[in-house]
């Protein structure tokens, strides 16, 4: 979750009380955010710095990413203030601010969206949090800028109607902000190459072909988005009307982006919560339309659905008081089964009546919301069946002396077929559409590439190293609604001097005599064969496991072993271990002899 810092008292004061600790404590609980550190007592802390909070924000909750959404939002909690009334300035399409949008930006970064925000007054603080404020949205929502990027401009400084345009690097030339030097786009990409602020984001458009610009009418570069504004517009402490541009990939999160910035800032215009529209021109893709949007949605909420979900007997009234303290505007519909609840343009998070009733439940208490509800539907947790037998079989692993390890789900195609000398059939392996890299293109299906990677980055480690790991493979599975299922599976591996094979043979033995499950001799005339699942003659026979040896590339060469479980007359291929065939030891870079064991968990259930 992003962590906003605060100034201690200035939120106080914002809030009208001198909290104690715990007092803090209690109120960020009840709202759902978390106070994760105080530094008033914090012997680091510089003694001409404000204490500040350190307070942990819901991942949903980007209206809440400053000092100003905090403090509306706790407010409005509390009683203290009503929901702010957001509203667009009243002005005839003429005499708007315009930002015209040409076709080539299709090719880099199609979206765009101003606002402007007349007769501010910045303090050092407010200032802070508006700079603040941006760099969460790109951080967070904005995916570090790929998604949205946002620019602020001293509107006294530039002239519109303004132009979002894509042009060649060569053809952009400016002055980046706090620089002395004019540059082109090429110049500039070389100059920030080093640079451990900006240089991550230079990759979003260094590629391309075109770069997106945003001229005023002056022919004036106000930004090249998504890297760096220009500095002859820069916004001061001195700026009254600021102009904001948001340029974007998606224009869902554009319009996101757009409303809570204007609408967290609003506040400090001298005419509060009132913000300027801009009108946008892109004829090419039928995007002309008015920014910022700032329209609320209505839903309807069943009052059963939230009451069941809450186990409260509330009448449609009270939950839309309730839902007051939450910032929304609610009211009893014309059928009683309904409430109308009305969402403010700032909380883009709530999408489903799930929403509203979440909230609804941190209005009322969670404290406050009864043990059981009316429905007994009230349960206590307990885990799976699988995850039960899963720590028996770690528990048994730890105390044979093996260590767990926890590689990643994620591997290459290679790792997981070919370094194995294992064929892809093409029909179970799920494949990444886009891997960013070699090493995860698909989810695995097997552990063993996992453990050969941990023994190859740990050769360090004093022989023999032996490590153990039971976690999920998945398959693609055209019989389930998901098109793919998890199978819980155990391995082992065994790196030393010796090949290990009779000690990866004594942990299969123990751990599945831990499950009760007893050795069997084989069936004759098994032993040898390829099969997967087996209906014997004779149902009366004892259930258990048995080996039986086996001839497979991964493998050395009489040195391995399928493992068979025959339980209710049924006899199924399980699992194999054995010595690591030496072609595999040396495309895993291991010097020393290797063997392995991988069964499936989950035919003991």
């Amino acid at each position: 979750m992003p962590t906003i810092n605060v100034d201690k008292y200035a939120l106080f004061e914002e809030l009208g009380e001198n909290f104690t600790a715990d007092g803090f404590q209690d109120l960020c609980f009840d709202f759902g955010i978390e106070l994760d550190k105080d530094t008033e007592d914090d012997p680091s802390r510089p003694k001409d710095q404000a204490p500040e909070l350190a307070i942990e924000i819901p991942a949903n909750r980007y209206d809440m990413l400053c000092f100003e959404g905090i403090a509306m939002h706790l407010n409005i909690f509390r009683g203290k203030h009503a929901t702010p009334n957001y509203k667009l300035v009243d002005i005839p399409e003429s005499k708007m601010q315009s930002i015209t949008v040409t076709k080539e930006t299709a090719e880099v970064r199609p979206y765009v969206a101003g606002a402007i925000l007349r007769n501010l007054k910045f303090t050092e603080a407010s200032y802070q949090s508006f700079i603040g404020l941006q760099d969460k949205l790109h951080q967070n929502l904005a995916r570090q800028r790929t998604l949205v990027s946002i620019g602020t401009h001293d509107l006294d400084t530039i002239m519109g109607p303004f132009t979002y345009e894509a042009l060649p690097p060569k053809d952009i030339v400016f002055k980046p902000l706090n620089q002395t030097k004019e540059m082109n786009g090429e110049e500039l990409m070389a100059f920030y190459e080093a640079d451990k602020h900006l240089g991550k984001f230079l990759h979003i458009i260094k590629d391309k072909p075109v770069y997106p610009v945003i001229f005023d009418a002056n022919r004036v570069v106000c930004s090249l988005p998504p890297i760096i504004n220009g500095d002859h517009s820069k916004i001061t402490l001195n700026t009254t009307n600021v102009f904001i541009e948001i340029t974007a990939t998606d224009q869902t999160k554009l319009d996101i982006v757009c409303n809570i910035m204007v609408a967290m800032f609003s506040k400090y215009c001298e005419e509060q919560f009132t913000i300027e529209p801009v009108k946008i021109i892109s004829e090419h893709n039928d995007c002309t339309r008015i920014t910022p949007s700032l329209a609320s949605r209505t839903m309807d909420v069943e009052v059963d659905y939230i009451n069941q979900c809450c186990g409260l007997e509330q009448s449609p009234a009270t939950i839309c008081k309730l839902l007051s303290k939450m910032a929304y505007d609610a009211k009893p519909s014309e059928d009683p089964k309904f409430i109308k609840v009305t969402v403010p343009s700032t909380r883009a998070d709530v999408l489903h009546a799930c929403d509203v009733m979440e909230d609804v439940a941190i209005a009322y208490g969670f404290n406050n919301l009864p043990r059981t509800t009316p429905n007994k539907s009230s349960t206590i947790g307990k885990p799976l069946m699988i995850n039960k037998l899963t720590d028996i079989v770690r528990n048994e692993c730890a105390m044979a002396g093996w260590v767990e390890v926890m590689p990643l789900i994620l591997c290459s195609h290679e790792e997981n077929f070919k370094w194995l000398n294992r064929e892809d059939d093409g029909k179970t392996v799920i494949r990444l559409a886009n891997p960013k890299t070699l090493e995860y293109q698909v989810v695995r299906t097997s552990l063993l590439p996992g453990l050969l990677k941990t023994i190859r980055e740990n050769k360090a480690v004093r022989l023999p190293l032996m490590i153990t790991e039971a976690a999920d493979v998945a398959f693609k599975d055209e019989t389930v609604e998901r098109r793919a299922r998890n199978e819980r599976h155990w391995a082992a591996a065994y790196c030393g001097k010796t090949t290990g094979f009779e000690v990866i043979h004594g942990l299969l033995d123990r751990v599945l005599s831990m499950l009760r499950i007893a050795f069997i001799t084989h069936e004759e005339g098994l032993a040898g064969k390829s099969f997967d699942f087996v209906v014997k003659e004779n149902p009366t026979r004892e259930d258990g496991y048995f080996i039986a040896e086996i001839n497979e590339p991964t493998f050395f060469d009489g040195r391995a072993a399928a493992i068979y479980l025959r339980l209710g007359g049924k006899v199924q291929r399980i699992g194999e271990f054995g010595v690591l065939h030496p072609s595999v030891l040396e495309k895993y870079d291991l010097k020393y002899p290797v063997s392995v064991l991988e069964i499936n968990l989950e035919v003991f259930l």
